[in-house]
């Protein structure tokens, strides 16, 4: 999504000039490999907890959305690693198309960790609230549909900022707007302000856990922090560089290119989050067990 060529300028002269940037081609099948997998992890969790599951639980609820949300995010990868392979070839419309898709996928993942979070520091800590099982219920179901409204409106906005740019004979889908800076605030305020309430839940919820808790509801609390976990340390890096591209101007080549290296490896940790959720949904030994029932590998003990 993003452009490989940059502008400098001579130290002495004060010409511009073009530094090449390419990644190594490895980006590209790094992406198709990372679509094949998450398709296949993520429409697994989906048939478990449809067959086995009928979504009793809260957690079952957020599972099944952040399911979806990753599956989204997948759907646009082939498309980015085409565009790193051979730059855009699709368009205009399918330029604002997957990148809504993009942006739908992100923000419904963070949203949707932050209200399973929040969620679940209503069940340990807020014991209260613990006992109305139907009304969590609906709680979590309201939570999710407001994480769609806000997700699919936040990316349109975004989806209008982009089109097809051509440069030296190549398309490129990147956005027309010169504001990088609002831009990657606005990216970064949907990750670090989620990231605040959901330490402050988790460190609530963990003080409640060493105080005592049974131990089916320990593993239910490390799968879900395992999950979010991960969320944060694939994502982190790749926000921070953001914010990094929107207040730091390399200066020369050399220097261009590190930055563009970074952002890569950090661009390839964030995108192969999606693939990364199914297997931690594992971690929850009903689950494991149903896929096991599902995959007709059932455990001979």
């Amino acid at each position: 999504m993003a452009n490989n060529t940059t502008t400098d300028q001579g130290a002495s002269d004060h010409v511009p000039y073009l530094c090449e940037t390419d990644f190594p081609a490895i980006t590209g099948p790094i992406f198709i490999l990372i679509f094949i997998i998450s398709v296949i992890g993520n429409v697994l969790v989906l048939c478990v907890l449809f067959i086995y599951e009928n979504l009793k639980s809260v957690t079952n609820i957020f599972i099944l959305n952040l399911a979806c949300s990753d599956l989204i995010f997948t759907v646009t990868l082939p498309f980015w690693a085409t565009d790193h392979l051979h730059h855009w070839v699709f368009g205009d419309f399918v330029c604002k198309f997957m990148t809504a898709a993009y942006f739908v996928g992100l923000y419904s993942s963070v949203i949707l960790l932050t209200a399973m979070t929040v969620a679940r520091f209503i069940g340990v800590v807020l014991h209260n609230w613990k006992r109305n099982c139907a009304r969590r219920k609906r709680h979590a179901v309201g939570a999710c549909i407001a994480a769609w409204v806000i997700s699919i409106s936040a990316s349109l906005s975004d989806a209008m900022k982009v089109k097809v740019e051509n440069f030296d004979d190549f398309n490129y889908c990147e956005e027309s707007s010169n504001d990088k800076l609002g831009y990657y605030l606005q990216v970064s305020l949907l990750f670090f302000l989620p990231f605040a309430i959901i330490t402050f839940c988790y460190s609530a919820i963990l003080k409640t856990v060493l105080q005592g808790l049974n131990r089916k509801k320990h593993r239910t609390v490390a799968m879900l922090l395992c999950i979010v976990a991960a969320f944060f340390i694939c994502w982190g890096p790749y926000h921070i560089l953001l914010l990094i591209k929107s207040l730091y101007t390399p200066e020369g080549c050399k220097a261009q290119e590190r930055l563009n290296i970074a952002y890569h490896i950090c661009e390839i940790l964030a995108f192969s989050h999606c693939c990364m959720n199914p297997v931690l949904y594992m971690l929850s030994q009903k689950l494991r067990k149903h896929l096991l029932k599902l995959l007709h590998c059932e455990n001979r003990h």
